[in-house]
């Protein structure tokens, strides 16, 4: 573990360094995780000839599977953050800024969340917070 991994570098880090520490609750971090975007690995496309460069229209996220074959997204609170993880996952050597609720939009069911793995400033969140967090994307939809 590195000496700045604790250290929030943005205002997403801020937010998740006042939930990790009890500062702001889980409801009120998932409601302000909506609100900001997130660094989501890419696979690179090998036959762009230009690396990082995705010529598809699809684009393949960095997804894992945990012990019990359950699939996890990986995400980061930054690009910075993404660079000693990836250099260990072959073919996702960039990515994309994108805002969380678009993602979350796009989950299928059952997936869960990693948001920088391998760093203490960092959180898993399980499927059933997944669902509820689309459930805040829908009322808020419906109020607007």
């Amino acid at each position: 573990m590195q000496a700045d991994d604790m250290e929030a570098k943005n205002e997403l880090e801020r937010k998740l360094l006042a939930a990790i520490e009890g500062e702001l609750s889980a409801e009120d971090f998932m409601r302000e995780l909506l609100t900001q975007q997130i660094f989501i690995p890419i696979k690179d496309d090998r036959d762009s000839g230009i690396g990082g460069l995705q010529l598809t229209h699809k684009a393949t996220p960095l997804v894992v599977e945990d012990e019990a074959g359950g699939k996890i997204l990986v995400l980061f609170t930054s690009p910075e953050r993404a660079k000693d993880f990836l250099a260990d996952v072959p073919g996702y050597s960039g990515g994309l800024l994108a805002d969380f609720s678009w993602i979350v939009e796009r989950m299928e069911p059952g997936f869960s969340i990693v948001v920088n793995p391998g760093i203490e400033l960092g959180m898993d969140i399980e499927p059933e917070h997944v669902m509820e967090m689309l459930s805040l994307l829908a009322a808020r939809e419906k109020t607007n």
